[in-house]
């Protein structure tokens, strides 16, 4: 199949997964598209929940495999759209839609990619796609669910919106519930253990908390209070006030590290953290894939963003059209010429790469 006509197939499904609903844990419909496309390309594929996925049609399992990985849920649209989120509009060369940005885009970018690829011979890594669901709210039936039911994964790229350069490290997270206890009482009577006002001195100290170790590509760990609840009656001392922490951390440490280091050192009475299996990725410099991408232009950055990367064991970057910052905003949207640049710039990445 010609490329042009290719990318202008991309862009129709991607006008069709715009105007489908499709909230984490409702992609069904997006799945079908996803199904409909391979069924029309005559390319063997298999469904698992709502994720969708295909091997190349020379698949060896003596080689490596390179997974390519998108999501196709949303997020909701939020109260400041505009336009209906779920009319995919072209306007002075913007696709604007739901999930147009994040991360339609790179979805069927991907997936034009590997349709293009499928019947190649001589790679020197098997190529999977999967189109996952469940991605923006980290979910137990997206990528998760999906990896025990496909080929072991060596490497992958995953579709968010990048500007098509290489995010070679990813930030993981965790999220901790903390609680700073106090002496509950009459608030006309005296009480020198008021857990708000204990409160106030453990927020300077979250404020101020700084971990050793930085990183080249992503910095510092970053720990934030995000959420603060204490008390139900005005007249009343809480005997609790609870505080949510998110932590998003470098490649420096691991998340279990993290945790250990809260427990010890935090001023707080209780610290738990939610789960601990969001953690940070990152591919070597000298990965080929990593080499490939700077020989045709591409430029490398650590990424502040989580994505469906935490969920995988594997050397992994991030690489997509689109830019991060449009994601989850009103009235969202991707220029129709940054997916032709993305699908012909994944092209030429992976026949660099792969080809011998």
């Amino acid at each position: 199949m010609r490329l042009k006509e290719l990318q202008q197939q991309a862009i129709e499904l991607l006008k069709n997964l715009i105007q489908t609903q499709s909230f984490s844990g409702e992609e069904n419909k997006t799945a079908d598209l996803l199904e409909k496309w391979f069924r029309e390309h005559k390319i063997p594929h298999k469904r698992f929940l709502n994720n969708v996925w295909a091997v190349n049609k020379n698949f060896d399992e003596s080689k490596p495999t390179l997974l390519l990985n998108s999501h196709h849920d949303t997020v909701k649209p939020n109260s400041a759209y505009t336009r209906d989120p779920f009319k995919a509009e072209i306007e002075t060369g913007k696709l604007y839609g739901l999930g147009s940005n994040d991360a339609g885009g790179c979805l069927i970018s991907l997936l034009a990619v590997f349709t293009y690829l499928y019947s190649e011979e001589n790679l020197t890594h098997n190529i999977l796609f999967s189109g996952t669901a469940e991605e923006e709210i980290n979910g137990k039936n997206g990528i998760a669910a999906l990896l025990p039911e496909i080929p072991k994964i060596d490497v992958a790229i995953i579709g968010e919106p990048t500007l098509m350069n290489l995010a070679i490290a990813e930030k993981g997270l965790i999220v901790f519930d903390a609680v700073v206890k106090g002496t509950p009482s009459h608030a006309a009577h005296p009480n020198t253990d008021n857990s708000i006002y204990k409160t106030a001195k453990v927020l300077e100290w979250f404020e101020n908390f700084k971990l050793e170790k930085v990183s080249e590509n992503l910095g510092e760990v970053k720990v934030t209070v995000t959420q603060i609840n204490a008390g139900s009656q005005h007249n009343v001392v809480p005997a609790k006030t609870h505080l949510v922490i998110d932590v998003r951390v470098n490649d420096k440490y691991t998340n279990a590290e993290i945790e250990k280091i809260l427990n010890e050192k935090a001023p707080v009475d209780e610290i738990t953290a939610r789960s601990l299996r969001l953690n940070s990725s990152s591919i070597p410099i000298d990965h080929e894939l990593v080499k490939a991408g700077i020989d045709i232009g591409m430029k490398t950055y650590g990424s502040p963003t989580l994505s469906d990367q935490a969920m995988l064991s594997c050397p992994s970057l991030k690489l997509g059209p689109g830019d991060s910052t449009r994601s989850h905003s009103a009235d969202e949207f991707i220029y129709i010429n940054e997916i032709e640049e993305g699908i012909e710039k994944y092209i030429k990445l992976l026949e660099k790469a792969l080809k011998k």
